[in-house]
């Protein structure tokens, strides 16, 4: 029988080398990161990914120069001191049959000298419009500099045991591409003012490149195959034309594309509601213009499907997956065996994202990120004597600790209150913009479907009824329920007083639960206060929106969802909230309800005005810990253990790495 997906497990000749498959893991930033260099936790979460089956992995982006720092956690691909990292990496990936090369880049503009007290480099003093801080002119010894820092990355890429070099930096709007693009190079220089000018740059280092690690390791470049709606940026046709110029000295074996910059990163790491595959068409269009050489498409590649389409259909040769192999490092061993129900999917969280703003990387409902040699596969240990345990509460905390105990070897029992396993993300996922999220329960409902875990729905546990059960030990991940007092952050005296702000108690006050679980009981004008900053607010405000209500969305914050910064989506989700026509309040606080007028408080200056008619509000205000069966157990003595919200309200990726936790000290 024909392999449904035979194109993607054909090998393909890179230059002097071949890879086994044809997926490729691309670069992204781990925070694993210590003094500048690699760290035993970066050998296990690469080695992990080559164990999972990839072709080639291009490990994260590498320093070429000081001036480069957006933050701490950065390699300096131009210190020697990585080669003896780098040799480790060699040897633990190329033990699983996988293809490694290194990626120096430089950030140009796109960062601030906050880190390394230096100032911002680009080819003109043009600020990003994420860092804002205005870049020194580069000269041309400063330029020498870079290309120099260049030359050596790719010299301890060679001596370090890598299979090659892929130059980064033309694409996202970095120091190179901001060289290549008008927009963003005035210069009248040798290097500035015309296409071959502004390519000048690029084309010194690959031919450097090639010179330090010869004909036996493979050279390729990372391109954008659009810069996205830039004035006088880069379209596809001009990208197409660039990857020409390169693949013409001869001097390249492959050219990866992506999209975008920093003036419109969703093109770059979209989140949902994006589509799958958005990239190939402008990605066809890159290797029509380089047939001969192989091509990589990326963006939101999550599906074995989606990517055997790319490569049949001729848009691509390789297909390129970073979040996806950081949801799933076995992706292609369980693609290739057909074993697609088994994938854990990429929901388009970016929680990856969100992570490296403070701590190493992290995915959303893969608990082994980062910690791959404590907890990645093949690290779970089988129980000796297994234990009888109940696990209270169905959403995804609930459901991990089951799923995880039975893989040990306990004998498990899953009690959930009402009728259906998932929790509070059934909430987000009823939004159609994040129906994907839903897939975070999903997976976990279908993989528990495989063991021996016994599912009691609308079944309540209690005190007596878990004690009656005989069971040795409790998971207690009863979660959270939203506050209804109404009181913002700023009166946190209200909170202990037992009084509501006036009038939250009236029929056309509801949560966000509820306002998502059935919107036809709100009236046509409503208004969403959110006193959080995170996305449940804009969540329940966009998915109102769409169903015909039209939505003020009120925060006490001086700007919606600041949050969502993290993620790097919350310009695009302002976009789709405004354009779909919800208005935005920011510095206001709910001050009383009446009927349908709502009395608004400006937090700054405490003058108030009112809205009329307001036919329904939706509170967004925090939850409170549903913790009464676990102090109930502790009062009795019971062995338990408590994860997620129950302990303390906050995100679903606490929730599965406590009860990741919780299920392997059992």
């Amino acid at each position: 029988m024909t392999h449904p997906y035979g194109h993607l497990f054909e090998p393909i000749t890179i230059g002097p080398k071949e890879a086994k498959n044809r997926i490729w893991m691309t670069a992204h930033s781990t925070q694993l990161v210590k003094d500048h260099n690699f760290t035993d936790r970066h050998v296990a979460y690469y080695a992990e990914r080559a164990k999972g089956g990839v072709g080639v992995i291009t490990m994260e982006a590498m320093a070429t120069h000081p001036t480069t720092q957006p933050y701490e956690g950065k390699i300096f691909a131009f210190d020697r001191a990585v080669v003896p990292n780098y040799q480790k990496l060699s040897a633990a990936v190329h033990e699983h049959g996988a293809l490694l090369l290194a990626q120096p880049w430089h950030r140009g503009r796109e960062t601030n000298g906050v880190v390394n007290r230096l100032p911002v480099w680009a080819p003109s003093s043009i600020p990003c419009t994420v860092y804002r801080e205005m870049p020194h002119v580069m000269d041309e010894s400063n330029i020498a500099e870079i290309v120099e820092g260049y030359t050596l990355a790719a010299r301890y890429a060679a001596e370090g045991g890598l299979d090659g070099v892929e130059v980064h930096g033309l694409a996202h709007g970095y120091l190179l591409g901001q060289f290549l693009s008008p927009a963003t190079n005035h210069r009248t220089d040798q290097y500035g003012g015309s296409d071959e000018n502004r390519l000048r740059l690029v084309l010194e280092i690959i031919e450097r490149t090639r010179y330090e690690v010869g004909s036996d390791l493979i050279v390729g470049v990372r391109i954008n195959g659009d810069d996205g709606e830039v004035e006088s940026g880069l379209r596809t046709e001009h990208w197409a034309q660039i990857a020409r110029s390169i693949a013409d000295t001869g001097l390249i074996d492959y050219v990866s594309v992506s999209q975008g910059t920093y003036q419109n990163r969703m093109l770059i790491y979209p989140t949902t509601p994006r589509e799958q595959g958005y990239q190939v068409d402008a990605t066809r269009q890159i290797k029509q213009m380089v047939p001969e050489l192989p091509v990589v498409v990326a963006g939101r590649m999550t599906s074995p499907e989606k990517a055997e389409h790319a490569i049949a259909s001729g848009a691509a040769d390789m297909v390129g997956m970073a979040r996806t192999l950081i949801a799933d490092p076995e992706w292609p061993r369980k693609a290739q065996e057909q074993r697609e129900r088994d994938i854990r999917p990429c929901v388009g969280a970016n929680h990856c994202m969100a992570s490296i703003v403070s701590a190493p990387l992290a995915c959303i409902h893969n608990p082994a990120v980062g910690r791959e040699a404590e907890m990645g596969t093949g690290t779970l240990e089988q129980v000796v004597t297994p234990r009888s345990v109940a696990v209270v509460g169905g959403g995804p905390g609930g459901m991990r600790a089951a799923l995880t105990l039975a893989q040990r070897g306990h004998e498990v029992t899953l009690f959930e209150r009402g009728t259906e396993l998932g929790g509070q993300v059934n909430w987000i996922a009823r939004s159609e913009s994040y129906s994907e999220w839903g897939s975070i329960a999903g997976w976990l409902i279908t993989q528990l479907q495989d063991t021996s875990v016994k599912i009691e729905l609308g079944v309540e546990a209690t005190v007596e009824s878990l004690a009656a059960g005989g069971y040795d030990s409790v998971v207690v991940a009863t979660g959270s329920s939203p506050l209804r007092h109404g009181w913002s952050m700023n009166h946190p005296a209200r909170w202990g007083s037992g009084d509501q702000l006036p009038g939250v108690d009236q029929f056309n006050v509801v949560t966000m639960q509820e306002a998502l679980q059935d919107h036809t009981q709100l009236g046509p004008q409503v208004m969403v206060f959110d006193d959080l900053g995170t996305r449940h607010a804009v969540v329940v405000a966009e998915h109102l929106q769409k169903n015909r209500h039209q939505v003020e969305l009120v925060t006490s914050l001086s700007s919606v969802a600041p949050e969502l910064a993290g993620t790097r989506d919350v310009g695009w989700v302002h976009k789709r909230l405004r354009t779909a026509g919800v208005v935005f309040t920011p510095n206001r606080e709910v001050a009383g309800v009446d009927e349908d007028v709502v009395t608004l408080r400006d937090v700054h200056t405490d003058e108030t005005e009112q809205r009329e008619p307001v036919d329904s509000l939706v509170l967004v205000t925090g939850s409170k810990a549903e913790d009464a069966l676990l102090h109930g157990l502790l009062q009795a003595g019971v062995e338990v253990r408590a994860i997620g919200d129950c302990v303390s309200p906050r995100r679903v990726f606490n929730a599965i790495w406590e009860a990741e936790l919780a299920a392997r000290e059992i």
